[in-house]
């Protein structure tokens, strides 16, 4: 069975799990398009030879018809997450729901009842279960190789680029647009810790402000916009230089850039640094979210973990410790070591996505995600989904208890 899926959202997600149905069409095929902008929606559609009559400018143009697929993408912005969710579960569709599921509690819990009553098929986009290295790690934590898990460092290094295009120039600028940084950016490593240490979490607690980008740190002499400013050679958010590098390397065209502009020429991308949010100083932005929050967690088992997310490291895969009663293993992504401590031997893999799953961004894992996303819809078998509703409802509600407890100066919350 080749599932038929409708795309909500023609962005960098959207686009990115469509591109599963180019590498595999007889798994998958893309047969309908919404998104209010024409460049992006009509890229998308050409792209997987969708007629104009399944192109919409609007979901709620597609959710007036009668079902045109087996499942819909949710890839809408995070605050266009649960009314499109509902709407096409009542029409029966399947649906697989880019992170966060919402940006309020009580939508996610809305949604999640909309999943029950229907009986659809929901998954949440939390890509990182799906990756090589991240089930080598289960399988080296299930099988014993630390002994008992005791303790868990996590680190989410977002890159000084990524934090400033993303979090302070870009969509998820402000929690009243968006989301608050740490559910935009981090449930899924929420999730994948809970994943890694297979118990419900008992209790959290955070800290963490917006420190460094805001106009308090303004140097002297610093213009609104990058391309006005007589300093701007020397400070490391350059969106002058940073752009100009993203339009010199074709693998960045398809993300960052493409979210900048489409005109990818150097005439499309000065404009778009003029004129658009993304050429502004980084110190005269109306952004509002966190830039460097630790959390800690207690779970069930007992095992606790901390989970830090900054600005201001290189961007890369995740890095994590896992500290157990025989052993110790670290991780970054893409390598894992193990060191034994019965006999202080010390084991070294290397761990890559290979084949078509190497041109999948999150190290393999969107392609990963898809495959079992689509898999369960073909067979109904939903065990291929890694992370059922109720698993990725945990993941959400840590990062609400840990904005609670940030706003009240790290005072723990009990789930």
């Amino acid at each position: 069975m080749t599932v038929s899926l409708a795309i909500l959202g023609a962005g960098s997600r959207g686009s990115a799990y469509a591109r599963y149905a180019e590498h595999f069409p007889d798994q998958a095929r893309v047969v309908a398009v919404a998104d209010p902008r024409p460049g992006y929606r009509d890229a998308l559609a050409d792209r997987h030879g969708v007629p104009e009559s399944a192109r919409f400018s609007d979901w709620r143009a597609l959710a007036e018809r009668p079902r045109l697929a087996d499942a819909a993408i949710v890839a809408t912005p995070d605050r266009e997450h649960a009314e499109p969710v509902t709407r096409l579960a009542d029409l029966g569709y399947h649906i697989l729901l880019e992170k966060p599921i919402a940006p309020t509690e009580a939508e996610c819990d809305l949604v999640l009842d909309t999943a029950r009553r229907t009986d659809v098929l929901l998954a949440v986009c939390h890509v990182l279960r799906y990756t090589p290295y991240t089930e080598a790690v289960k399988e080296l934590v299930a099988g014993g190789a630390v002994g008992q898990v005791i303790g868990v460092e996590h680190l989410e290094p977002v890159g000084w680029w990524h934090f400033a295009h993303s979090y302070v120039r870009g969509n998820w600028r402000r929690r009243d647009e968006s989301s608050f940084s740490l559910l935009a950016k981090c449930c899924h490593d929420l999730d994948w810790l809970r994943y890694i240490v297979d118990a419900p979490p008992t209790r959290i607690s955070s800290v963490g402000s917006l420190h460094h980008f805001h106009p308090g740190n303004r140097p002297p002499g610093a213009a609104d916009r990058c391309l006005d400013c007589r300093i701007e050679a020397g400070c490391p958010y350059s969106a002058t230089r940073f752009y100009a590098a993203c339009l010199a390397d074709p693998a960045r065209h398809v993300w960052p850039l493409s979210v900048v502009t489409r005109d990818l020429t150097e005439a499309g991308v000065e404009k778009a640094l003029r004129d658009g949010p993304y050429g502004r100083c980084v110190y005269a932005c109306d952004n509002d979210v966190v830039d460097h929050q630790v959390v800690t967690v207690s779970f069930q088992n007992e095992v606790t973990a901390t989970l830090t997310m900054s600005a201001f490291t290189p961007s890369g895969h995740r890095r994590t410790r896992i500290m157990g009663t025989r052993g110790y293993l670290e991780g970054d992504g893409e390598r894992i070591t193990v060191t034994d401590f019965t006999t202080g031997k010390v084991s070294t893999m290397d761990i890559m996505a290979s084949g078509a799953d190497a041109g999948s961004r999150h190290g393999g894992g969107d392609f990963g995600l898809m495959r079992a996303f689509v898999a369960a819809v073909a067979t109904g078998d939903r065990s291929l989904v890694r992370s059922g509703p109720e698993e990725s409802l945990d993941s959400h509600r840590m990062a609400f208890a840990a904005e609670r407890s940030r706003l009240s100066g790290g005072v723990p919350v009990d789930l």
